[in-house]
């Protein structure tokens, strides 16, 4: 098995007024941090990183493994940027969101050792708060059960051929996705779930970013 990594890193960061790629964490932005925690796996033969030059420079310490693509309008189509762009030899692939810094190398290595087994995994986290559906007007009505919900994070990890399917699928109609878990339902193929118990939060507002300082 020969193992890559797509770091989508091609947003605008509208919600923060600036590129929260760029804050910095112990003196490097958080970007490089997600795209280190994959190209320090000895596992991992190539790193595409779907993002714009400016973004790219941050990284010029972190090895020969990496390459750069440009982004599309849409995640799905910066995915498949990344996709295009993989060594001929790879049959497994993850894809991590630029603004997950955190991600533990525990959850990268757990996620490919499933993948390998299923051909499709994905970094989850269980519901434990307590859950309410409300009116349009924000009142409650009913308690929802939490009970095999999760919370999907990156990475998700693919075998290639599933994947490039997936995307393909994606491709012929007009869904919109938020994730590769998503595609891969479009095929009708489900994708088992890596619990994570490490921090691995998303960036996306102010406060994400103060509570990671």
């Amino acid at each position: 098995m020969s193992r890559a990594a797509i770091i989508v890193a091609s947003g605008s960061s509208r919600r923060m007024g600036f590129d929260k790629l760029a804050a910095l964490i112990d003196g490097n932005p958080i970007l490089w941090h997600s795209v280190r925690a994959f190209s320090s796996n000895s596992s991992i033969t190539q790193v595409v990183v779907v993002t714009p030059p400016e973004r790219f420079e941050w990284l010029s310490d972190l090895g020969e493994k990496l390459h750069r693509v440009d982004g599309g309008k849409e995640r799905s189509d910066s995915v498949n940027a990344g996709l295009a762009a993989l060594n001929s030899d790879i049959t497994h692939v993850a894809i991590h969101d630029g603004a997950r810094p955190l991600v533990s190398p525990q959850s990268i290595t757990a996620t490919f050792e499933a993948a390998q087994k299923t051909g499709a995994a994905a970094l989850a986290r269980r519901v434990t708060e307590t859950l309410k559906r409300s009116s349009p007007e924000g009142v409650t009505i009913e308690s929802v059960s939490r009970e095999d919900l999760w919370i999907m994070e990156t990475p998700q990890i693919f075998s290639r051929v599933l994947i490039k399917q997936a995307y393909q699928q994606v491709a012929s109609g007009d869904a919109q996705i938020t994730d590769e878990v998503s595609a891969l339902q479009l095929l009708g193929q489900g994708t088992t779930l890596v619990e994570n118990i490490y921090p691995n939060p998303k960036i996306t507002v102010q406060a994400d970013l103060n509570a990671l300082r």
